[in-house]
């Protein structure tokens, strides 16, 4: 289906513990699907399941979509990278990003300090370090003293980055090797993919969720876009990408408390716009928009809350389906 492209599925899934993800994932090869990509915000962290995962899906890429540069020192960032890169050789891509302050600082005692900073300094670091160097740098957001793996990898894992707005996403084609966004529509697929050139990986998550009942989709949709976009980085992409006057009521009502007002403030094309939804060809035609105009690596999120079982909608969105 999606020729020349690769086709990524989020692990564990939305229903299931990592430890009941384990036959679905190991369906993920035979299914056509090349990369497996972790999250991490409240649930699973961003390493454990790609460890199991090179074990449970051999041959497909396995990636970190993403891990804070924020929540873990730089070091601890490099070992855990360096234990990826050895279980999995050539086939672990290693994503890191600002992360939010809510995760930083809310969830992790840390501080959200110089967001653009911090994660150019973690990428330059992780670089050398992960390359077997010893490192001893003062960066703007942080010094190091002497750090030296000890075992670095064979291959050193590739470093992309989450990137929403211009600067980041020229970091990340200049010194990182892709970009990782997320909450676009294929529209919005060109303006990104401007920013960093043809030769940059693009990847991108995408919510889908198999189900014709459009309402119900709406509903559900309305409650995760309120939850992301009134964060102040999502808020400033969007607005970058055009959708600030359409989105402007969502913001008044939410920063006044009103929940309820902030959802129904929701226009019903920016949930069409952002999450892939109907049925299955639907769905599958939505994602290759996608790739049609610039992605190179969806991973799809199914979500529950259509009619059918996110075991079936990993079957049924697979490239191999067709």
């Amino acid at each position: 289906m999606a020729t020349g492209a690769r086709w990524g599925m989020t692990i564990p899934f939305y229903d299931r513990s990592l430890a009941d993800s384990r036959d679905l994932i190991a369906e993920l090869p035979g299914l056509g699907y090349t990369d497996a990509w972790s999250a991490e915000v409240n649930g699973v962290d961003g390493f454990v399941p790609l460890a199991m995962a090179a074990e449970w899906a051999p041959g497909v890429r396995l990636g970190s979509a993403i891990v804070p540069v924020s929540t873990r020192g730089p070091g601890l960032l490099a070992m855990s990278a360096a234990t990826l890169a050895d279980l999995a050789p050539g086939r672990f891509v290693l994503g890191i990003g600002a992360s939010s302050p809510a995760i930083v600082e809310r969830w992790n005692a840390g501080e959200f300090v110089k967001p653009f900073a911090r994660t150019r300094d973690t990428l330059r670091f992780l670089k050398k370090a992960l390359a077997g160097e010893k490192v001893t740098e003062k960066y703007e957001t942080f010094e190091i003293k002497g750090f030296k793996l000890e075992r670095a990898p064979k291959v050193s894992p590739k470093i992309v980055l989450a990137a929403l707005r211009p600067r980041m996403l020229r970091l990340a084609a200049e010194e990182a090797d892709g970009a990782i966004t997320n909450w676009l529509s294929p529209q919005d697929v060109p303006k990104v993919r401007a920013e960093i050139g043809p030769d940059t990986e693009l990847i991108a998550r995408l919510f889908v969720c198999v189900s014709t009942d459009t309402e119900k989709v709406r509903e559900l949709g309305r409650w995760m876009l309120a939850s992301y976009l009134t964060v102040p980085v999502y808020a400033a992409f969007h607005d970058w990408l055009g959708r600030g006057e359409v989105l402007r009521p969502m913001h008044e009502a939410w920063a006044v408390g009103d929940r309820q007002a902030a959802l129904k403030a929701i226009p019903d094309e920016v949930v069409d716009d952002l999450i892939v939804h109907g049925d299955a060809a639907t769905c599958r035609a939505r994602i290759q928009q996608y790739v049609d105009n610039g992605l190179d690596t969806p991973v799809l999120a199914p979500i529950p809350g259509g009619e059918i079982p996110i075991a079936q909608a990993v079957r049924d969105l697979a490239p191999n389906r067709e």
